[in-house]
């Protein structure tokens, strides 16, 4: 199964687990940021070798029998260039920053993909003021 293979671990200690930040609590039908990073104590590399391929964010709302995806993010530059491994021009920074609204409590998840390390994932409850 897919599952079995999603690692999970403290992100204070692990610097493949995205870290979520949002409020705790919010407003029903109200927009609120989201942010998703990974590296926040332990930086990740961000080499052509070595990196994070995308994050992506889902909502399940409490009781709910289905989850939501909010979106994946997709980070393509990684230094790669025809003149070698971390030679190019341009760099992608694994963060996404989102707007979202909810009308039930619930918990949102983020899933990673470190091209080595493979699939990583944290959560955290949203409830409704």
């Amino acid at each position: 199964m897919l599952g079995d293979q999603i690692q999970h671990a403290d992100w204070k200690k692990e610097k493949h687990v995205p870290v979520i930040e949002c409020p705790d609590r919010v407003p029903a039908d109200e927009f609120f940021p989201v942010k998703a990073t990974l590296g926040k104590e332990i930086a990740h590399p961000n080499t052509t070798e070595h990196h994070i391929r995308w994050i992506a964010l889902y909502f399940h709302p409490e009781g709910a029998k289905f989850t939501y995806e909010i979106g994946r993010f997709e980070f393509n530059a990684h230094g790669a260039s025809t003149a070698g491994p971390n030679q190019g021009p341009v760099y992608t920074h694994h963060k996404v920053a989102v707007s979202i609204k909810i009308n039930q409590p619930g918990t949102l998840y983020a899933l990673a993909l470190c091209n080595i390390h493979g699939l990583w994932e944290s959560s955290q409850e949203i409830g409704l003021l």
